[in-house]
C-alpha cells in the first residue's frame, strides 16, 4: 500500500509534507530513533515535544536537532516511564503547556535487561515499555481529544515473536527470569495494546504499532555477546530467505514510526501492526508477524489488567 521501502529514509517519507502547528509528542528522544524522528518532524514545521527521563541529554538531543534544523520548535520535558508518579507529574505539566497533542508516538523503551524492578515493583520491561506507555496514554487522552485527527503510535519489534504475554504471571515472580522473554512480552503488550486503543476510541483516534527494523542504537545496551549471537541465530532460523538478521540505518529505522505519524492512508488501517512502512504480513523472518498478535479477548484482558496495576483508564 506503500511506495516506501525497507531503505526509505524518515525524511523521504515527509518529503513534501508541511506539518506546521501539529504538536508531536515523543518519549525516549534522546538519542536514537526517538532522535531522528524529532529531528524530521521538526524540520517539516512540528512543533515537537521530547520526553526524556535524563533531562540533561535531552537537552543535548534538542541541541543536535538545531544546529542541522535551526527554526526546529522543540520543548524539552523530564518523563520516567519506569516510574508512576513521573509519568503523573509529567501529565500534569503537559495538561498546563498544551492545549492538544496530535500524534502521541511512544518510542521509548528498555531492551533486555537484567532482571530489575520499576519504582512501583513491576518487572522492568513490561513495566517500562508497556505499562509506562499505558499509563501516559490514559492520563494524556484529554489533549489527545483535543486534536481533529489524532493519532497514538506505539514501537514494537520483530521480538514480539519471542513470546505472548503472560496475563497470570506478568512480573515474572512464578517464571523464571529470561531476559529474552521478558522482552518478547512486553513488544506483544504493545501491539495487543494498540489494537484495543483502536478497538476502543475507533472513529477518535487512529492507533497503530510499528516495528522499526533491527537498528544498532544504545537499546541494546544490555545485551552480552552471548545474547547479540543469539538473537542473530533466531533471526536466521525464522528467515525465509536464510538471509537473517539485516541491520537498517538510523534513518531507515525511523521511516515506518514517522509514516504511521504522518501517512494519511493509514486513516482505514486502526490498530495495525507496521513494519517497512507498509501494513505487516503474517509470517517469518524479520518483518513477519506471529499469529498471536491479533486476538481480541487477549487484548481486553491485557488491558483490564493493566488499568489495574497503574490504577487509571483511557
Amino acid at each position: 500500500m506503500s511506495s516506501f521501502k525497507r531503505e526509505s529514509t524518515a525524511e523521504e517519507v515527509v518529503d513534501g509534507l508541511d506539518l506546521s502547528g501539529q504538536v508531536f509528542m515523543i518519549t525516549g528522544t534522546t538519542s536514537g530513533l526517538g532522535e531522528e524522528s524529532a529531528r524530521v518532524l521538526a524540520a517539516r514545521g512540528a512543533r515537537v515535544a521530547m520526553l526524556a527521563r535524563n533531562p540533561e541529554a535531552n537537552l543535548e538531543a534538542a541541541d543536535r536537532i538545531r544546529s542541522s534544523v535551526p527554526d526546529a520548535n522543540l520543548s524539552t520535558h523530564q518523563l520516567d516511564l519506569s516510574d508512576l508518579s513521573s509519568v503523573e507529574s509529567f501529565a500534569a505539566e503537559a495538561a498546563d503547556q498544551f492545549d492538544r497533542i496530535d500524534v502521541l508516538m511512544n518510542n521509548a523503551g528498555v531492551m533486555c535487561c537484567p532482571f530489575g524492578q520499576t519504582s512501583d515493583g513491576f518487572e522492568m520491561q513490561f513495566g517500562t515499555n508497556h505499562l509506562g506507555h499505558f499509563a501516559l496514554t490514559a492520563r494524556l487522552m484529554p489533549l489527545l481529544h483535543q486534536a481533529d485527527n489524532p493519532r497514538v503510535v506505539t514501537l514494537s519489534s520483530g521480538g514480539h515473536r519471542i513470546s505472548d504475554v503472560d496475563l497470570d504471571d506478568p512480573n515474572f515472580e512464578h517464571t523464571p527470569y529470561d531476559p529474552w522473554v521478558a522482552y518478547g512480552r512486553s513488544k506483544t503488550a504493545n501491539i495487543h495494546f494498540a489494537a484495543e486503543l483502536a478497538r476502543r476510541f475507533d472513529g477518535e483516534l487512529l492507533s497503530l504499532s510499528v516495528h522499526p527494523g533491527a537498528i544498532p542504537t544504545k537499546l541494546g545496551r544490555h545485551m552480552t555477546k552471548e545474547m547479540i549471537e543469539g538473537m542473530r541465530d533466531r533471526a536466521k532460523a525464522s528467515s525465509s530467505s536464510g538471509q537473517g538478521l539485516q541491520y537498517k540505518t538510523l534513518e531507515s529505522g525511523a521511516a515506518t514510526q514517522v509514516w504511521a505519524a504522518t501517512a494519511p492512508e493509514l486513516t482505514d488501517h486502526n490498530g495495525k501492526y507496521l513494519a517497512d512502512c507498509n501494513v505487516a504480513e503474517p509470517g517469518t523472518g524479520e518483518i513477519g508477524y506471529a499469529p498471536h498478535i491479533y486476538n481480541p479477548p487477549t487484548e481486553t484482558a491485557l488491558w483490564k489488567l493493566s488499568e489495574h496495576l497503574v490504577g487509571s483508564s483511557a
